[in-house]
């Protein structure tokens, strides 16, 4: 499915500065700014710096309502106009974030004040937008969704029910998704039900994150917090057994070799998300594959971005959020949208380990994946929305067949390595490369391995990504030299948003190769 990308018409784009705080895509997502009993700082940076703090400190948020994810039918016509019009409710929340980050005097002298010059003005923008959004989707002879006028509405969240990530996740998104079929490292380790995580995330969460008052941890201020940490050698198992093999299964794999981006091809664009969009993801992505994915790219010129993969005919674009060690140090985007003016700080780590590997159904025979499929693993907004697509695995080299977490990012012990993992959804609605909200066309198999509604079985793929970390340490409830994957700085750098994006590109046949090596039960690469 090919895409007309151009540059957005941005009627109200502003001029977002430093103390400007990232949005999440589609509308949805948490606006958090500090603000104290009295105006005394030393440091107006929003992102953190030296501050004199009043002795009475308070965290605000704003919760406002994912509208892309609610968008599930949207005609192709329409989605070009309808992302721009999803990009500009994001400027908008973000210049609500603007507007609460630098009112804290008033704030503190009217409590009515965020509600009727924030949380109102914005409603009334919110409105307009969604507006023309139905517009965009009629004119095409399309029908809106007859709820959207209700997602016009944000509400003020105090800290004590942001903090805990795990468990605000918990109480409203229910069941992970992808439960299914986590293939844990070179193991193959079993299935990971992603909702039912042991070792405390939830309650340990609720309990320091409260405690943490208006300090939410991490270097820029926006975590992570030591809740958001646990031993792994004392998390309880929790990896379950891989659904059994049918007779026909497709046992083999196949691995494509593509680097750990030691080239540091970067950017903070998501050409699936946000298509033309610049700094789109609002966090820094590591690309390996395909070298020319940014948020201008389409299908049109994907086949001529090359790729860092030794297979040559892979030209798929594979990337993920880097993961940041937030020791003190800086790196080259301090000062950039999505970096350091976002709440994404620290020493950017690049894997001492990439492997990309395919692998089959375990009910039956797949089939090829189409052209230019995109897929998206996770949420990156589970702490706005809850649970309910996570599908993050945190683990050490070691522990990957026992201890699979969602809501903690595991301490390592000495010789062990941090690992996070990912197992794409594997069946395919047969029909289309994306949707509108990037989430229907592709499923994960049930528990057993199988594909439903109809859908196809296609080749899984899983990625495995080690880092060498030194492990942080947990000091009279504060976190010392935490590690934590970039994000929205409204989702607090919590575990449980790490996702991944992928983009099918292949040329000379590869992908026919690629499900007849799995049908066949070769292992190939």
């Amino acid at each position: 499915m090919g895409r007309n990308i151009r540059k957005r018409r941005s009627p109200l784009a502003v001029k977002v500065t430093a103390a400007s705080a990232a949005l999440a895509l589609g509308g949805g997502g948490l606006i958090w700014a500090n603000f104290y009993a009295s105006a005394h700082e030393s440091n107006n940076d929003a992102w953190g710096g030296n501050r004199t703090k009043a002795a009475s400190a308070q965290v605000a948020t704003i919760s406002c309502p994912d509208v892309g994810q609610k968008l599930t039918n949207v005609p192709d016509k329409a989605r070009t106009d309808v992302a721009g019009e999803l990009s500009n409710l994001d400027r908008q929340i973000t210049e609500a974030y603007q507007r609460l980050a630098t009112t804290r005097d008033a704030q503190t002298r009217d409590a009515s004040f965020v509600q009727n010059s924030i949380l109102q003005p914005l409603k009334d923008r919110r409105q307009n937008i969604l507006d023309r959004i139905k517009l965009e989707i009629t004119r095409v002879g399309g029908t809106a969704p007859g709820d959207l006028d209700t997602l016009a509405n944000c509400t003020g969240t105090p800290a004590d029910q942001t903090n805990a990530g795990g468990q605000q996740g918990g109480q409203n998104g229910g069941q992970q998704q992808g439960g299914g079929q986590q293939q844990s490292g070179q193991q193959g380790g079993g299935q990971n039900n992603g909702g039912q995580q042991q070792g405390g995330g939830q309650q340990q969460g609720g309990q320091n994150g409260g405690q943490q008052g208006g300090n939410i941890g991490g270097q820029a201020g926006n975590g992570p917090v030591a809740a958001d940490f646990v031993d792994i050698t004392k998390a309880q198992a929790n990896v379950k057994a891989k659904p059994r093999k049918a007779r026909n299964a497709s046992r083999g794999t196949f691995t494509t070799r593509c680097g750990v981006n030691t080239n540091k091809n970067h950017n903070t664009d998501n050409v699936i998300v946000a298509p033309g969009v610049k700094n789109g993801a609002h966090h820094l992505h590591d690309y390996v594959g395909n070298q020319k994915i940014d948020a201008f790219a389409s299908n049109d010129t994907f086949l001529q971005g090359g790729s860092s993969c030794q297979n040559k005919s892979d030209l798929s674009s594979y990337y993920w959020p880097v993961v940041r060690v937030q020791d003190g140090s800086q790196d080259f985007d301090q000062n950039n949208d999505g970096g350091g003016k976002e709440g994404n700080v620290g020493k950017i780590l690049t894997p001492v380990q990439a492997q990309i590997k395919y692998v089959g159904s375990p009910t039956g025979k797949v089939v090829a994946m189409p052209q230019f499929l995109r897929i998206i693993t996770g949420d990156a907004k589970t702490t706005t929305n809850g649970l309910a697509n996570a599908n993050a695995h945190w683990s050490c080299t070691g522990f990957e067949n026992k201890v699979q977490l969602t809501e903690q990012y595991p301490i390592c012990p000495q010789g062990s390595k941090v690992v996070r993992s990912f197992a794409f959804q594997s069946c395919w609605d047969g029909q289309n490369t994306d949707s509108a909200n990037h989430r229907t066309h592709v499923a994960f198999a049930d528990a057993n391995g199988n594909c439903q509604n109809g859908f196809k079985a296609i080749p899984q793929l899983t990625m495995r990504l080690v880092y060498d970390i030194k492990p942080p340490t947990l000091q009279n409830g504060q976190v010392k030299n935490a590690y934590a994957v970039d994000g929205f700085p409204e989702q607090l750098h919590k575990p449980s948003t790490d996702h991944d994006d992928f983009i099918s590109i292949t040329t000379g046949g590869l992908a026919n190769k690629i499900a007849n090596c799995v049908n066949r039960g070769q292992n190939c690469s």
